[in-house]
């Protein structure tokens, strides 16, 4: 935690959040209900000066190491927002995901933190694991709904280098006929989607600000920040980091690369795309797609209403 609070005493002076106070805080990686809230309240000091009143302030829980007493805890210290790592409410899927919780703590948990007054909740979902069918996942959305949340994040699995599944990417199922069947169903439930992933009756902030290319502070291991046009690298690895927390990788990203950045995450999500940032040759093409129906236009931007399409859309203006 030193190292934490070391690295993040920095990078509020280089970000110079004084003026501009901080509207969202996430605590993530995955596991942070495993660390004791009271080891949290340094840092939740040295950021009170800077956080608006109203911040969003969410945590990552794992259901298992969420208990009443921490998430009390955590509550006390201002979080108002949890997001749980569910992934799924079918005991043999949790096993295979390798996940330590079962159905029951993941419903458990959820109900302690609404008990204890949390404002908003969310859990993630996992879809197009081996073996999943309509059933299945139509079993996990039922289970969801009936808990007291505001917002799902219903992720398609992907498989990436160094993790568990790498070495059995056959574990990763190709089905996108599930990922309309999930969508549908969480959307016929009254939550709204504002991004591929992402639905609900609230919408994160945290979330939106990475889609509408917001400066952000990144502290942690591993945990990457952002500046006007600069992405910042702490050090993965822990023994590391805590040996030397402010060595830190710089990446400059071009003009160009922020656009297309803009661009894709726009139109994957309801931020849409700011038509000043677009070139004229960009401009004529998304307007032939508005007469084609395939955007939505207004004076000031583009949104698209089909986010499966977007990456095509985004190629298409971009090409």
């Amino acid at each position: 935690m030193q190292a934490l609070y070391t690295q993040l005493s920095f990078e509020l002076q280089r970000f110079d959040a004084k003026p501009q106070k901080i509207e969202t805080l996430f605590i993530g990686g995955g596991t942070p209900s495993t660390v004791l809230p009271e080891l949290y309240a340094p840092i939740f000091e040295l950021l009170k000066p800077y956080l608006q009143e109203n911040a969003e302030i969410t945590t990552e829980a794992n259901p298992n190491s969420a208990t009443k007493a921490w998430l009390e805890g955590m509550k006390n210290l201002g979080v108002n927002r949890v997001s749980f790592g569910v992934q799924s409410f079918n005991a043999q899927k949790l096993k295979a995901l390798n996940r330590a919780h079962n159905p029951q703590q993941a419903k458990d948990a959820i109900h302690y933190a609404k008990e204890l007054g949390y404002k908003h909740l969310s859990l993630d979902l996992i879809y197009n694991y081996q073996g999943d069918s309509k059933a299945l996942l139509l079993n996990d959305i039922e289970e969801a709904f009936s808990l007291p949340i505001d917002h799902i994040s219903a992720y398609e699995l992907t498989i990436e280098d160094g993790t568990k599944f790498s070495t059995t990417p056959e574990v990763r199922q190709e089905d996108e006929d599930l990922a309309f069947f999930v969508t549908d169903e969480i959307k016929k439930r009254g939550f709204k989607s504002y991004e591929i992933s992402n639905f609900g009756t609230y919408q994160s902030k945290h979330n939106k600000g990475y889609w509408e290319i917001k400066d952000y502070i990144g502290a942690g291991a591993g945990a990457v920040g952002f500046l006007k046009d600069t992405r910042y690298y702490p050090q993965t690895d822990i023994g590391a980091y805590v040996e030397n927390p402010l060595n830190i990788r710089e990446e400059h990203l071009t003009s160009d690369e922020l656009l297309t950045e803009r661009i894709f995450l726009g139109l994957r999500s309801t931020v849409g795309i700011e038509k000043s940032h677009l070139s004229n040759k960009m401009i004529q093409k998304a307007d032939i797609l508005c007469k084609e129906k395939k955007l939505l236009c207004d004076d000031t931007h583009y949104h698209n209403d089909n986010f499966f399409l977007s990456d095509e859309l985004a190629l298409y203006i971009l090409g």
